[in-house]
């Protein structure tokens, strides 16, 4: 089985984040701190890089014929998929063979054909007889468009010559040009403007070729773009990727902090209620619109006071300053709760309302 590692809640979407040839996992390592905040990220390295075994596969489809066994043992019976260059290619194939099992997929610097097969077959004999040093120099100039990561490069350095070789000669075979109308799942194209190995004229062919994909170019990227463009890359991701229902919200509303604290915090014990919370909370009755945000923070601040819960009742008011609403508008607030939730009730919550705002001025 290949090699893979699991990040994010137990319970989060399932999402398979593929390398491209040479590197290991640690490519996606700039997504992965975003992502895995709502997303199951699965990463896996190739058959004899990073940590996997070399593995008898030189076809795409027998790579991905082992992420289908790395994902079954995971548990994840579909998943949203996205891959660069050769990781593409497999996500591409299997969007293809095993539809059921790919949700969505995005394709990072990728191609239907990766160019004539014999330069595939020149370069997997190179390999063979000398190793991946003779590869280092040009990947450097391929694979980046910033400042080289010497990390990568490490990986591409300690790959199995043989799997690499194997892995070339999956890319010889491959060609997905007349099947690309076959995928249906949503998908994402993403090009690097400085990519050498596959230019954006291979993106323009697969978001041409597969019915209703999103095209997104990068400048300053060139073939390895989660690295030379991480941000826009995550962006791009995040954009496609369809989010848990009320995460959104809830991010908006309380913050991405205060959140994060929360997702930390989870555990077995208390994740059914978190997912709870997120999904019908803030997925269900902070979006419904018979109400806007400001007066939803005016009733929540309210019933907490009525309450009495003071420490849901100091997020909730920096939650209201998000939501728009003055100090002053606070103020009323708790003055009108005074009068229908009592005295004391108003008084420790201006307590509570007045340290917040004090902390809050303060940055």
């Amino acid at each position: 089985m290949l090699q893979h590692r699991l990040d994010g809640p137990e319970r989060g979407e399932p999402l398979v984040l593929a390398p491209s040839l040479g590197t290991s996992t640690r490519l996606w390592e700039p997504q992965v701190r975003t992502l895995a905040r709502t997303y199951r990220v699965l990463r896996f390295d190739l058959p004899g890089h990073g940590g996997s075994k070399p593995l008898p596969a030189s076809t795409v489809e027998e790579l991905a014929a082992l992420v289908l066994e790395a994902t079954t043992a995971a548990g994840m019976e579909s998943f949203h998929y996205a891959g660069v260059s050769i990781g593409g290619a497999i996500g591409a194939t299997l969007a293809v063979r095993h539809p059921g099992r790919v949700r969505s997929l995005a394709m990072v610097c990728s191609s239907a054909r990766f160019g004539d097969p014999e330069g595939w077959h020149e370069r997997a004999a190179l390999v063979r007889a000398e190793g991946t040093g003779p590869l280092l120099e040009g990947a450097a100039g391929r694979w980046f468009a910033g400042p080289p990561d010497q990390a990568l490069l490490d990986d591409l350095a300690a790959a199995d010559p043989t799997a690499y070789a194997a892995c070339c000669e999956a890319l010889a075979g491959y060609d997905l040009r007349a099947e690309l109308a076959q995928i249906t799942v949503p998908t994402l194209v993403v090009a690097g403007r400085d990519d050498p190995a596959t230019p954006p004229a291979h993106a323009r062919q697969l978001a041409d070729g597969i019915p209703g994909a999103t095209l997104v170019e990068l400048p300053g990227a060139a073939h390895l773009a989660p690295a030379d463009q991480p941000e826009r890359v995550t962006k791009a991701l995040l954009d496609h990727l369809p989010s848990v229902p009320g995460m959104r919200v809830r991010r908006e509303v309380l913050g991405d902090a205060h959140v994060d604290r929360a997702v930390a915090r989870t555990t077995g014990f208390t994740r059914d209620f978190q997912d709870f919370i997120t999904r019908y909370a803030w997925g269900e009755i902070w979006t419904r619109p018979g109400l806007d945000r400001r007066t939803r923070s005016c009733i929540t601040l309210t019933a907490l006071v009525a309450r009495g819960h003071l420490d849901e009742l100091a997020m909730h008011v920096r939650a209201a300053l998000r939501n728009g609403l003055t100090p002053d508008e606070i103020g009323e607030v708790l003055l009108q709760s005074a009068v229908y939730c009592g005295v004391p009730a108003a008084n420790a919550a201006f307590a509570v309302a007045q340290r917040v705002l004090d902390e809050e001025e303060k940055g």
